[in-house]
């Protein structure tokens, strides 16, 4: 059973994330070589105003999302090929490409393509469909009541009652670390767009800049860059390579299992009951049940502690201190058979380093770091990792 049927929402973390950008208005694509299309001058806080204010009745169109975050493939002993080449990639590296379709908050299909088969997420009201044709499985999920609109956000003082208030309100509050300039315009998937682009102001930031494409007519994002200060190319490309408009036909959204498909109820996410305080655990990556014994383990009930401001920001979080050392061989040793020694074997293939905040490994990446120290602290963030170590030191 691949892991897309076991934890379907695992698999589905960038594509639906893709979707919630595109039915809040932003979603991208690379544009043609093409002039530049003549438009309006806009501000930056025009531009946010129309943004917000989009609310296309429908859309249907392809997308692509390419990554290139420098994720070393690590590999994970004890399991057999596929599944067991436990690369830390999956959809979040690559090129990967799927078929999008809304009409309105409640109804909304992305399909996954690939070599192996296509998998699906299909809404149509309060329905959910997650749905695999490799491996012949269905997840069915109900959504609750009031989810589509959430309202109820806490106490958050005095909150703006227009998009021009609100978007006055993200600008101030983006201006301390972040630029926001409209440089010029751009076409993407055929289409005459205006550039948003925010700048970092911190320089040790890993990220350069992120680039939007806004849709001129429709004022709905077609293209959102993350660039990288470690590669000329985008870190994360999402986009369409072609868009439509219309409303979708309703059947688009009309899912039935198809023969021989082993279907499941499933209780999570969409339960509609509040879950506890899990701390940072959305943030772990490879989460695996049980008790792992590597580094980062128990971050599930930690705390984050930030050190540092805005796109320089930190963050540490205390798990569980190794109790043995990872075998210099991963394909060898006690962690041979048991996952979470395995976790810390793939971990032991990362580089290893040390400081005076400590021993630990490092991954680097092009728009993020992250260490994970023996003593079960974990730091990341879009900064170098001698800004890691710094935080860690300061940290003790």
């Amino acid at each position: 059973m691949s892991i897309f049927t076991t934890r379907p929402w695992t698999r589905w973390a960038v594509p639906a994330a893709a979707v919630a950008l595109v039915a809040a208005g932003s979603v991208a694509v690379s544009s043609t070589a093409t002039a530049d299309p003549t438009l309006p001058p806009m501000t930056p806080s025009e531009l946010l105003v129309a943004v917000q204010q989009a609310r296309p009745a429908g859309l249907s169109g392809t997308v692509v999302q390419t990554s290139d975050l420098g994720l070393p493939a690590l590999t994970l002993p004890g399991m057999g090929a596929g599944r067991g080449s436990a690369e830390l990639s999956g959809t979040i590296t690559g090129t990967h490409t799927w078929r999008v379709w809304l009409a309105g908050p409640s109804k909304a299909r992305l399909a996954l393509l690939g070599q192996g088969g296509e998998s699906d997420i299909v809404r149509d009201g309060k329905d959910v469909w997650v749905w695999a044709s490799s491996s012949k499985e269905a997840t069915h999920y109900l959504v609750p009541e009031g989810m589509a609109h959430p309202t109820s956000l806490g106490d958050l003082g005095a909150l703006p009652v227009t998009p021009a208030e609100a978007t006055d309100k993200l600008l101030a509050m983006l201006d301390p670390s972040t630029e926001v300039t409209v440089p010029g315009t751009t076409t993407v998937a055929g289409r005459a767009a205006y550039q948003l682009v925010l700048t970092p102001r911190a320089t040790e930031s890993l990220v350069a800049s992120v680039r939007l494409a806004v849709d001129a007519e429709t004022k709905v994002p077609l293209r959102v860059q993350v660039m990288s200060t470690r590669i000329p190319t985008p870190a994360i490309e999402v986009g369409f390579t072609a868009v439509d408009f219309g409303v979708p036909d309703a059947q688009t959204f009309a899912f039935t299992p198809p023969a021989g498909t082993t279907v499941t109820e499933g209780q999570t996410p969409l339960t509609g009951e509040k879950p506890a305080d899990k701390g940072v655990n959305s943030m772990v990556p490879g989460e695996l049940p049980g008790k792992t014994t590597g580094p980062g383990a128990g971050l599930a009930s930690a705390k984050p502690k930030l050190v540092g401001t805005g796109w320089a920001t930190v963050v540490i979080v205390k798990g569980e201190p190794r109790t043995t050392s990872a075998p210099e061989d991963p394909t060898t040793g006690p962690g041979k058979s048991a996952r979470p020694d395995a976790v810390s074997s793939m971990l032991a293939q990362l580089p290893a380093t040390s400081g005076t905040w400590g021993t630990g490994r490092v991954l680097e990446g092009t728009i993020f770091t992250a260490v994970l120290a023996d003593d079960g602290r974990v730091a990341f963030g879009a900064v170098p990792a001698d800004r890691l170590y710094a935080a860690l030191a300061s940290a003790s």
